[in-house]
């Protein structure tokens, strides 16, 4: 159920090695030059073309048959391997940024969450920043209180930095979040790997509302699937677009919105679920990190399939959703 009428308010595109020499990415955390004097070495050259739309939100529709539902759920443990697409030529990928309202607006200093991680391992992100902060369009995920989903295709994948655990690579306690500013300079070289030559991503930043208590109310969970239908359904556009013979759009996703904000992880997936079921994306991949992450996810889709079987209205369905009474949690401090 893409919606051919859903077009974004702007685009640009960038031509990559002049993006990166006339608007490089500025880092002003040390650990963070150091990963990218590893992933930009001097003299590196940067191919392609990156693309960066963002879009307007997407109206949702009622009634929907369930049984039209073809979205293929795949859990998966870990984080973000960006594994490069076996068909290119009839599958495209795209990766979730979990985005604070000023896109990419953290990047170069001491946070090392999943949207500071994702732009250091994909250096041309910063540089979109700063080039979009020269322009007059604004790099903005939401923009007066409505979600504006933003879109980046072609960005080089240039280094992969492990955040997990490990003593004998002097990172015990890993370098997510806070731990990654304070780590010592030989454990961040070790936790650094160059990708050479470089894989290509397809970015899609949406943020989710930010940290709150109490019960979900139903404006709350109405603005977060807005928010995450408008998204992947601008991806679904933007794959035809790359790819006119697409036959598999996959979104990979995770915990959005759960991390520093605080969201309920089991409503949390269930809304990004249920909005890839709606567009009709044809596989959410779902990496749920460690063992303790994919319960919630078992659970939002069993719940979903559950409540699925008495609704055949969003309306409905949100106030079954709403019924359940699910709880704000508490933000992880990264």
């Amino acid at each position: 159920m893409r919606d051919p009428m859903l077009a974004p308010f702007c685009r640009v595109e960038f031509n990559a090695q002049e993006l990166m020499a006339a608007d490089p990415p500025i880092w002003r955390d040390a650990n963070k030059q150091l990963v990218a004097s590893i992933s930009c070495p001097p003299r590196a050259r940067h191919a392609g073309t990156i693309g960066f739309t963002r879009w307007r939100p997407r109206p949702l529709k009622d009634p929907f048959n369930s049984a039209d539902f073809r979205t293929q759920i795949e859990p998966r443990p870990g984080f973000f391997a960006y594994q490069p697409v076996t068909s290119p030529q009839t599958t495209v990928a795209w990766y979730l940024n979990f985005a604070d309202p000023q896109l990419f607006g953290y990047y170069s200093g001491r946070l090392f969450a999943q949207d500071e991680t994702q732009v250091t391992e994909h250096p041309a992100l910063g540089a979109v920043r700063e080039a979009l902060s020269k322009s007059d369009i604004a790099p903005l995920t939401v923009e007066n209180k409505l979600p504006t989903p933003a879109l980046v295709t072609g960005v080089e994948r240039r280094c992969a930095v492990a955040t997990e655990p490990n003593a004998a690579a002097n990172r015990p306690s890993g370098l997510y979040g806070n731990r990654f500013s304070s780590a010592p300079e030989e454990a961040v070289r070790k936790a650094t790997r160059a990708i050479v030559p470089p894989t290509i991503s397809n970015i899609l930043a949406i943020a989710a509302l930010p940290d709150n208590s109490g019960e979900y109310t139903r404006d709350q969970i109405l603005y977060t699937l807005q928010t995450a239908v408008t998204g992947f359904s601008a991806a679904g556009i933007e794959s035809e677009r790359l790819q006119p013979a697409v036959t598999e759009i996959q979104i990979h996703t995770g915990h959005w919105g759960c991390g520093a904000f605080g969201g309920n992880r089991v409503l949390m997936a269930l809304l990004q679920i249920l909005a890839a079921k709606l567009i009709d994306v044809n596989k959410l991949v779902f990496y749920y990190g460690d063992a303790s992450g994919l319960a919630p996810v078992q659970e939002a889709i069993q719940l979903l399939d559950k409540l699925l079987l008495t609704s055949n209205s969003l309306s409905g369905l949100l106030s079954e959703i709403v019924n359940q009474r699910f709880r704000w949690g508490v933000g992880d401090g990264n």
